[in-house]
């Protein structure tokens, strides 16, 4: 680097590398392994690497979200849960992506409390997200929670009145209520007393 900003952190760098050698050397391997998909080995190497200087937890988080990605996409959805719960400890304020990731596979295993509560906090962080509104109305639908699927469609339809999913979703479920609805009993016949 030529300016003094990208020599000042090469400075940085090397000073950071003598302080904890081991770190940085643990650090490298980790990152090596995450190249060529070695999951195990990376989280291994980066761990230690984290427990000797926190300044590598941001990796470790990365490295959990991507062997969580893969186990999910072998279907083994425990073990994906698992890494993006660990990613979560790790990096609490880098969330909305490791909460999505999460819920999907929640979605998956049906784990649908679950994964309204990942889609609650993800409106939490981005009320106006169409796209997690409209999961966390898919589920309270599946959950049969009609009152709140169609709160969450009409925030959705104030957003975007032509979203087809929440138009088709609102008619569904204003069936769904009025099949619920109990007829009114006709009114009595005044006895004579």
């Amino acid at each position: 680097c030529a300016s003094q900003v990208c020599q000042a952190a090469e400075k940085k760098n090397q000073a950071a590398e003598k302080k904890n050698p081991e770190a940085n050397k643990l650090a490298r391997e980790g990152a090596e392994a995450a190249k060529s998909q070695d999951w195990d080995k990376a989280v291994d190497s980066l761990k230690k690497a984290t427990a000797m200087d926190k300044k590598y937890g941001d990796e470790l988080s990365a490295v959990y979200q991507q062997r969580g990605y893969a186990a999910a996409n072998d279907q083994r959805y425990g073990d994906a849960i698992n890494d993006y719960n660990e990613a979560l400890k790790l990096t609490p304020q880098d969330t909305a992506r490791i909460h999505e990731q999460r819920a999907a596979v929640e979605m998956k295993i049906q784990d649908y409390d679950k994964a309204l509560a990942d889609y609650s906090e993800l409106i939490k962080q981005k009320p106006n997200e169409i796209r997690y509104l409209n999961y966390r109305a898919y589920i309270y639908e599946l959950k049969n929670d009609l009152q709140n699927s169609l709160a969450d469609n009409e925030k959705i339809l104030k957003l975007d009145p032509n979203n087809q999913d929440s138009k088709a979703r609102k008619q569904r479920i204003e069936q769904k209520i009025v099949e619920r609805t109990p007829l009114t009993p006709p009114p009595r016949s005044p006895t004579a007393s």
